[in-house]
């Protein structure tokens, strides 16, 4: 890892630079597929598939035959493993279910806010290296809990043309309408533009690398709404010497073994925490399967060095991580001062994995310094206000002659009428 003390203020951009493509150059192989995929339907999903998966299928949707085979892959611990992390997934999710909002303005005027589910979302599971089956607990339960009438997932086939058992267990646990084996670039058009097998839908959920982020962003281009721009995983811990070294080392580690563009930071008030650390990520990451790729990660993340909680919490906004984990002693500091940040997890015994699985908190984040401006996946992610209003006739009267006024002021004078004839009429 890379060490780095008192970065000056006006090199930060560069200390803080993610080891991402930017969507420029990717935005042109995207564009091609999309035009193909709307034009081409399921014959060009086929043939991106075969290129990108290695796998020729004859069909995309899965058959209840593979989901009750796969449900008979997954060992009961692992069965009991999900339902303990889907409860508290729905506890916390049901939680942040609001009630209608109503208030009359002014006499004679009421008007209310009411949510309503998006009717078709579809949600975009990994299934490269690590498949994410806990993000379709992330992303269905919320779903279901809004009351979204349609939802399907796609995910990448392996080379036998199946998908991973948990997912599949998953996914029927969760009651996702329809399965289809389809991944990347591919998959994303697939959901914007409608195919013969795959229907279009109005939102897309869930994570991907570098390529799936771009054409997530890219469907925004073609009417179809996007969760938040979700690429590759990273996490910054902040920590001085009331912390675990040990443990620290462990939450960098499972953050960096995600994937080779992930990236982790630690923020420091403490030297010998840094150095502590350094050692034991190099201690851990000997005994992890996934070393080779979290070494590469490790090899493009930094252990960064400041001498005072104003100049680390400054960096850590300007950063603006998905996943922030915060060990010190001044804790309610860096708390009550962090604006940006996806997922916040305090203290020694809080680790990330926690709320990648289990915690009941979403996993679903925003990267790439996008929680500046972006909240994590919630409740209200798969739902839409709508507002309504009732005006009777004492209320047209109270706010009638204001309208006239300022419709006029705008030279819209349809708008004035419109106000005009009903007042003429109570007269």
């Amino acid at each position: 890892m890379n060490k780095i003390y008192n970065p000056k203020r006006e090199n930060w951009k560069s200390v803080l630079e993610r080891p991402t493509q930017t969507v420029a150059d990717i935005e042109g192989t995207v564009n091609t597929i999309f035009r193909e995929v709307e034009e081409g339907g399921d014959r060009v999903l086929t043939k991106y598939t075969k290129q990108f998966d290695k796998v020729s299928l004859e069909r995309f949707l899965v058959s209840t035959v593979e989901i009750e085979e796969a449900k008979a892959l997954v060992s009961k611990e692992l069965k009991a493993a999900i339902q303990l992390a889907m409860n508290n997934i729905e506890i916390f999710h049901k939680a942040q279910i609001t009630d209608r909002v109503e208030v009359e303005t002014i006499n004679g005027v009421k008007c209310w806010q009411e949510k309503r589910p998006i009717q078709k979302v579809g949600l975009y599971i990994p299934g490269g290296t690590a498949p994410l089956f806990s993000t379709i607990l992330m992303l269905a339960v919320p779903a279901n809990i809004a009351g979204c009438t349609e939802v399907i997932l796609c995910s990448p086939p392996n080379l036998e043309g199946k998908i991973n058992a948990a997912i599949l267990y998953t996914a029927a646990l969760c009651g996702v309408t329809k399965i289809y084996k389809v991944g990347g670039i591919q998959a994303i058009a697939a959901m914007t533009f409608g195919t013969e097998s795959i229907p279009s839908v109005y939102k897309i959920f869930g994570p991907g690398n570098q390529y799936v982020t771009v054409a997530k962003q890219i469907a925004t281009k073609h009417g179809v709404a996007i969760d938040m721009p979700a690429g590759p995983s990273e996490l910054l811990v902040v920590a001085d010497d009331t912390a675990d070294a040990a443990f620290v080392a462990s939450d960098l580690l499972s953050q960096a073994e995600h994937g080779i563009d992930s990236q982790v930071i630690l923020v420091s008030t403490s030297k010998n925490m840094i150095d502590l650390v350094a050692e034991e990520v190099q201690k851990q990451i000997k005994a992890l399967p996934r070393k080779e790729i979290a070494q590469k990660a490790i090899d493009n993340s930094k252990l960064i060095y400041v001498d005072d909680d104003q100049t680390a919490i400054d960096l850590i906004n300007r950063y603006a991580p998905e996943h922030y984990i915060v060990c010190v002693e001044n804790e309610n500091f860096y708390i009550d001062n962090t604006f940006n940040a996806g997922s916040v997890f305090i203290g020694n015994y809080t680790p990330e994995s926690a709320g990648d699985y289990a915690s009941g908190t979403n996993h679903t984040l925003p990267t790439n310094g996008y929680a500046k401006q972006y909240s994590g996946v919630n409740l209200d992610s798969f739902m839409k206000s709508m507002t309504f209003q009732k005006i009777s006739k004492r209320g047209i009267q109270e706010i009638g002659t204001a309208i006239e006024i300022m419709a006029e002021a705008e030279g819209l004078q349809a708008h004035k009428n419109a106000v005009t004839l009903r007042l003429n009429s109570l007269k």
